[in-house]
């Protein structure tokens, strides 16, 4: 071996030696399931970086890590579930929420998040989205917003904005799009807020804002998917995109959720759009029976209780 060749091999030991005490260092590896790494996501991809969000904002909130729960449907974004090390449940399609609606009623204790698609929630669990919100379930839905059904071959879906490029419409997408913090801020939500994967501060004290309220709370988080919406659309990397959600992204403070549409090279209105109070679904139901029954109700404490 040359001295050369030498000198390069100690440099290579030395860069894995590096790489090995970073990787044992990483302060969030006691909250995922490292056997389960590498993740699926490309390169890219902006869900690593929603996930990385709210694990540091779970430590943020101070909620007990072994009351909280994650419920994911299917999708690039339902696979966060399972990367999560606590109790995690990978349900069916469009079937996340009343998956959660259910867990939380059975105990009522924990704090369950519903972590799932565009596609998945809006879509194929849509109507489950709206009777949630209206109800008033004491749920934290985040919602990773790519604009498309990414797993299943880019098609288009309900917030894909008009004018854009998926595979089921090459020519370009001529319906109207899903505003989502207007429907679920319509539907009763009592907190709604957007941010971009850019924002990586205002996604997580956002993250945090939602953990610490009762009652049904929805974030969107604007993400790129480079590899099936991004490169038919002129962003020929997640970068790209990235940029783009710098440039564009116009904080407001209190906006009009009117204003929060998607419009394509338009600015994108980000920030907390409602944050309101109403009595959550079993303070409704509590209140209503002890009205009606008197002495005769036992409040609700649930069925696993």
């Amino acid at each position: 071996m040359t001295d050369s060749a030498v000198v390069e091999e100690k440099i290579a030991g030395e860069v894995c030696a590096a790489a090995e005490d970073a990787r044992l260092t990483n302060e969030l590896e006691p909250y995922l399931r490292m056997d389960r790494i590498p993740h699926i996501w490309c390169s890219g991809c902006g869900i690593g970086t929603a996930v990385n969000a709210f694990v540091r904002a779970v430590i943020d909130s101070k909620i007990e890590w072994k009351k909280l729960c994650v419920v994911s449907g299917i999708g690039c974004t339902g696979r966060v579930a399972g990367y999560l090390k606590l109790d995690s449940f990978h349900t069916t399609h469009g079937r996340a929420i009343p998956f959660a609606t259910g867990l939380k009623l059975a105990n009522p204790q924990l704090n369950v998040v519903v972590f799932s698609g565009d596609g998945d929630l809006t879509a194929i669990g849509g109507n489950h989205l709206v009777h949630a919100a209206r109800r008033n379930i004491d749920l934290k839905v985040i919602c990773v917003n790519n604009f498309i059904y990414s797993m299943t071959g880019g098609q288009a879906a309900p917030t894909t904005p008009k004018g854009t490029i998926a595979s089921t419409t090459p020519y370009g997408f001529f319906e109207n799009q899903l505003n989502l913090p207007q429907f679920v801020e319509a539907c009763g939500a009592v907190y709604v807020a957007r941010w971009t994967t850019f924002h990586v501060r205002q996604m997580r004290k956002a993250m945090v804002e939602c953990l610490n309220k009762k009652g049904f709370t929805f974030l969107e988080i604007i993400s790129p998917c480079p590899t099936l919406y991004g490169r038919r659309n002129n962003y020929r990397a997640g970068l790209d995109e990235m940029k783009m959600f710098k440039e564009k992204s116009e904080i407001k403070k209190d906006a009009d959720v009117r204003d929060a549409v998607m419009i394509p090279g338009e600015k994108i209105v980000v920030g907390k759009f409602i944050d309101r109070e109403r009595p959550s679904f079993l303070d409704a139901m509590d209140e209503h029976y002890r009205e009606v029954l008197k002495d005769a109700y036992h409040p609700y404490t649930g069925a696993m209780i």
